[in-house]
C-alpha cells in the first residue's frame, strides 16, 4: 500500500483510502467485513459524515478494538458554533471514540463561508474541540470551484485539508488544488469514480494518482470485494496514449450534467428516489439492460413521471443539475 503525508496535518494516509457513503446501504456485519479488509491491506484512512445516516454508527462499531490503526475523518454541515459543537459530540458517540483525527466543514458553498469562519460560526466550535483534544485537525469539503478558490486563497491559515471532486471528467479544481498543496493543505479527492459513472475503476484511480494535485482519494467501498478491487490497482503504472484517449472519450460521453448519487437532493416532497431513477435510466440507455432496468424501475414506489416540478431538489443539488429536466428524460425512457 502506498502512503503519503496529508499536508500539514502530518497524518500518514493510504493514497487509496476508504469512502464510507456506501456502508449506510448495508448493515453492521457487512461494515465489519469491509473494515477487516481495510485493516488487511493497510488502508488506514476512513471517511464518513454526520449526514451519511448510519455510516458513523456502523463504522464506530466495526472499529472497536482497532481504532488506533485508523485515521478517522468525519464532517458536518452545521454552520453555527452551537450546532457544530453538538455534532462533534454526536460523532464521538457514534464512532465510539474519544478523538477524531480530522473533522471537516462539509459541503461549504460560497454564501456560507463568511458565516462559518466568522464570530459564532462552526469553525469556532471546531477550534474549541481541537483545543479540548476531541479532534486533531480541521478541514473543509466543497463542490463549487469558486468556493474552493476562496477557501484556499483566503483561509489557508485556518484549514489543514480540502476535499473536492476530482476524476476523469471533473478536473475543474486542478489549479486551485495545486495551490493548496503549495500552501501545505492536504488534498482529498471525493467522487473518484464520478459517483459510479466511470466503469473502468482502475483507470479512474490511476488517473487521479497521476494528476500531481491529489494526496489521497476516497472511493466509496460497500463490500469486501470492492476493497480487494481498489487495493489491487497499480498506481505507479503510467497512463498510456491509448488510456488518455479513453479518458477523452469518457469526458465527451458524460459531459458535466450527470448525477453523482451524493443524495443531497433528498428528500423529494413527492417521494421520488431521484438518484435511483437516474441510475435505472443509465442502465437502460448506456448498458443495454432495458428489460432488467424496467423491472427495477417498475418496482420503485415513485417514478420520474411523478415529479411535480417543485424544484426543491435543484436548490439542494451541489452540482446545479437541472434535475427536473433530467427526470423528464427518465420518464421518456420508461414511459412514466
Amino acid at each position: 500500500m502506498n502512503y503519503v503525508t496529508l499536508g500539514k496535518t502530518g497524518l500518514k494516509a493510504a493514497v487509496v483510502s476508504f469512502g464510507g457513503i456506501p456502508i449506510q446501504r448495508a448493515d453492521g456485519a457487512n461494515t465489519k467485513a469491509v473494515v477487516d479488509k481495510l485493516e488487511e491491506y493497510g488502508i488506514n484512512y476512513s471517511d464518513t459524515a454526520r449526514g451519511y445516516t448510519v455510516s458513523e454508527e456502523y463504522l464506530g462499531a466495526a472499529l472497536e478494538g482497532r481504532r488506533d490503526k485508523f485515521i478517522l475523518a468525519t464532517k458536518s454541515m452545521s454552520r453555527d458554533a452551537a450546532s457544530m459543537a453538538a455534532d462533534v459530540e454526536t460523532s464521538l458517540r457514534n464512532l465510539r471514540t474519544g478523538y477524531i483525527d480530522l473533522y471537516q466543514l462539509h459541503n461549504l458553498p460560497e454564501k456560507d463561508i463568511e458565516k462559518v469562519f466568522g464570530p459564532g460560526g462552526a469553525y469556532e466550535a471546531l477550534t474549541a474541540a481541537r483545543e479540548a483534544g476531541k479532534i486533531g485537525h480541521i478541514g473543509v469539503t466543497a463542490h463549487s470551484a469558486d468556493a474552493l478558490k476562496i477557501l484556499v486563497e483566503d483561509y489557508a491559515d485556518r484549514i489543514e485539508t480540502v476535499m473536492f471532486p476530482y476524476n476523469i471528467v471533473e478536473d475543474q479544481g486542478r489549479d486551485v488544488l495545486a495551490l493548496a498543496r503549495e500552501k501545505g493543505i492536504g488534498t482529498i479527492a471525493m467522487k473518484p469514480l464520478a459517483g459510479g459513472n466511470l466503469d473502468d475503476w482502475e483507470l479512474a484511480l490511476r488517473y487521479i494518482a497521476a494528476s500531481g494535485v491529489i494526496d489521497i482519494m476516497i472511493p466509496g467501498m460497500g463490500s469486501p470485494e470492492e476493497v480487494d478491487r481498489n487495493a489491487s490497482v497499480d498506481l505507479a503504472a503510467p497512463l498510456t496514449a491509448e488510456e488518455l484517449a479513453r479518458c477523452d472519450a469518457v469526458r465527451k460521453e458524460l459531459g458535466t450534467q450527470f448525477c453523482r448519487r451524493c443524495g443531497y437532493c433528498a428528500p423529494c416532497p413527492n417521494g421520488i428516489d431521484i438518484p435511483s431513477n437516474f441510475l435505472m435510466a443509465n442502465y437502460a440507455r448506456k448498458y443495454g439492460l432495458a428489460g432488467w432496468a424496467e423491472q427495477r424501475y417498475k418496482a420503485m414506489p415513485y417514478h420520474a413521471g411523478s415529479c411535480v416540478m417543485c424544484g426543491a431538489c435543484e436548490k439542494r443539488c451541489p452540482y446545479g443539475l437541472p434535475i427536473r429536466d433530467m427526470l423528464e428524460g427518465v420518464a421518456k425512457v420508461f414511459g412514466y
